[in-house]
Order: C-alpha cells, then structure tokens, then sequence
C-alpha cells in the first residue's frame, strides 16, 4: 500500500513538473515567427567565425564522414576551424582526424572520463594554443553526427538574431530500422518543433542536449573554460 501512494505521488509531481509543455503545443498557433528585422533576406547576416568542437573516443571508422560533412558546409570554410579530442583513444582516431584536416589534441585520463571532461580539455587547449585566434562562437558535434550542408549557415542566421546559445534540429539517419531508432527520431521531432521552438517564438531559452548545438564566445567568458559540458 505504501510503494502505491509513493509511486502515485511520485506520478502526480511528475505531471506537475512537466504540465508546462502542454502550453508549448498551441503558442506556434498564436506566434508564428520572430526576429523578422533580420530574416536573412533583406539583410545578409554577418559572417563569424565559429570553432567546431568535437570529442572523439576510438571512433576513426565514423569521424572521416562528420569532418567531410563540415567541409562540405555552403558557410565559408575560412570562417570555420575544426578541433578535436582524441579522448583515451587506443585506434587511430587522431591520425585519421589530423589526414582530414582538423586540430587534434590527444587527451588521457582515465580517472576523469566522458564528454564533459573531454570538451573542457579542447576548450583549455584551444585558448592556449590559439591565443591569438578569435573565435566568435563554438559549435558541439558528437562523432556519428552528420551535417545538413546548410547548417552552419542557418546557425550562423540565428546567432545574427542576438541569440547567444542556439541549438539545431536534429535526427537520426536511420529512422526506419527498427522500433528504437523509430523512437529517437520522434523524441528529436518534437524536442524541435514542440520544445525548442516554442521556447524560441516565446523569447526564452533553448534546452540543449549532447550535441547540435553553439553557444558564443560571450558565454564562454562568462562562464569560464572549467565548465562541463554534457
């Protein structure tokens, strides 16, 4: 009797936290676009320049086809400095990164492990190593993503809008192999359109979550290079 009142209560608090979100659902009905001052028509937006950050853990058999994705941006590739952790790596993950071209800095810590710890190391290394190189903004990718080839471009709008965190749609490239990674791609739908853009139309802030997403350098000297990022 106990566990049932606890796991009903627990049920309610859940609903509670979470009853918000059903507001989320009608406000693309009532505010259809913002920022149209700067809609990227009338008014190109302004080129930044925007350091890729990626963490890499012996993943050399997928991260050739990511960094040919970032090569293969509409965005001027002047404007774009790939940078990679090489986190623990027992394959050829840095030797394969470095042939496509990126910056690779080689990392092994076996006591403090995952991405977080990854990104924080890139970022110290990055404001070591490239002191003099201004970076307007960071971009986070996981190793297995692939990029649209308008991506950054479109980001690049948003970030012109007076965004300072901006986070992409993203979805899996293989939406229709079984129940599970059906399941991801429903939850990245409407993680997009009933999350993040609602928040979006509304003026508040983006839920950010693993990879897909930027923030600008504004932030980061706010926050500090110690931050970890998950």
């Amino acid at each position: 009797m106990l566990i049932e009142v606890i796991n009903y209560v627990i049920s309610v608090l859940f609903c509670v936290c979470y009853a918000y979100q059903f507001i989320y659902l009608i406000v693309p009905f009532i505010l259809k676009r913002r920022g149209k001052r700067n809609d990227g028509k009338s008014m190109p937006p302004e080129p930044r320049r925007y350091a890729i950050l990626i963490s890499a853990r012996n993943e050399e058999s997928v991260i050739g086809d990511l960094i040919e994705s970032i090569k293969n941006q509409t965005y001027p590739q002047d404007m774009i400095h790939i940078f990679v952790c090489a986190d623990n790596c027992t394959d050829s993950t840095a030797q394969v990164a470095e042939n496509q071209g990126a910056d690779v800095f080689v990392r092994h810590n076996l006591q403090k492990i995952g991405k977080g710890y990854a990104l924080n190391f890139l970022i110290k290394e990055i404001s070591k190593n490239f002191a003099k190189e201004r970076f307007d903004g960071y971009l986070v990718f996981d190793v297995d993503n692939i990029l649209e080839p308008n991506y950054i471009f479109e980001m690049n709008k948003t970030f012109s809008k007076g965004a300072r965190i901006v986070t992409g749609y993203r979805n899996s490239k293989n939406y229709a192999d079984n129940w599970i990674s059906a399941g991801y791609s429903l939850w990245f739908l409407r993680e997009s359109q009933y999350l993040n853009r609602p928040r979006y139309l509304l003026g508040t802030s983006c839920a950010v979550s693993g990879t897909g997403f930027g923030f600008s350098h504004e932030v980061l000297e706010k926050i500090g290079a110690g931050i970890i990022i998950f």
